[in-house]
């Protein structure tokens, strides 16, 4: 029997009240994303990407219709399950790196392994192992304000990769940086991907989309195109 998606999006509607109307944000939105995928979500300003990140990203409960992570539907959990869903499931980057600034890269990428209690036995070796994976375990006493932004955003990454989550949801990971260094996080995104990693990435930037090997197009809060990305059909 062949294991289920790792997102699966089935009528997924959200709607604002705004004063004397609603707005939707999605309207009945259907993806399925399997194990190993990498996956652009493009879209303008406005477009319901954002909101499609935040269902996937359980930061958000759909209005309608349901979401199953890896099987199961994470549309009725309680806000502590989701909590624990989002530590343990899901790792987050960010375009503010969102990291501490007075703890140092060892401490930032170790913390959600405190929340989750492992012990220090391990979180260490988690820690180091994917520091090693960016690049930065010789700076692992630094503080986020002594490196550039993308030894940051690589700090990052290794912290939403530390717990070994089902997806990496990546949300406009290149829109603090230089091209050359949003190019440098753009080819770590390609190893973790041949690794076996899930990756969502979320950008209104058609450039950074094209890195991927799907793109889903979203407008209006409805999909307008699921292709392959443009390195998908070069490399065929």
């Amino acid at each position: 029997m062949s294991a289920p998606p790792v997102i699966a999006l089935k009528d997924v509607a959200k709607i604002y009240p705004m004063a004397d109307e609603e707005v939707k944000a999605l309207g009945g939105v259907n993806v399925t994303v399997q194990a190993g995928e990498y996956v652009a979500v493009v879209g303008p300003s406005g477009s319901g990407k954002s909101t499609m990140m935040n269902v996937i990203g359980c930061l958000d409960r759909p209005s309608r219709g349901t979401y199953e992570l890896s099987g199961t539907d994470v549309s009725k959990m309680s806000e502590n399950e989701l909590a624990d869903t989002r530590n343990q499931r899901i790792g987050f980057v960010f375009q503010t790196f969102n990291l501490l600034p007075r703890l140092s890269t060892y401490e930032n990428v170790e913390l959600p392994l405190i929340y989750a209690g492992l012990s220090g036995k391990e979180r260490k070796e988690r820690v180091e192992r994917r520091l090693g994976e960016v690049g930065l375990l010789e700076r692992k006493k630094h503080r986020p304000p002594e490196l550039s932004g993308g030894q940051r955003q690589r700090v990052a990454i290794a912290r939403a990769l530390v717990t070994e989550p089902a997806i990496l949801l990546a949300d406009e990971p290149t829109g603090n940086l230089d091209q050359k260094t949003g190019q440098e996080i753009l080819a770590l995104f390609d190893v973790l991907h041949r690794s076996g990693q899930t990756i969502v990435l979320v950008t209104h930037d058609p450039v950074v989309a094209e890195r991927a090997k799907r793109v889903i197009e979203i407008r209006d809060g409805a999909i307008t195109a699921d292709r392959p990305g443009h390195r998908s059909t070069e490399a065929s």
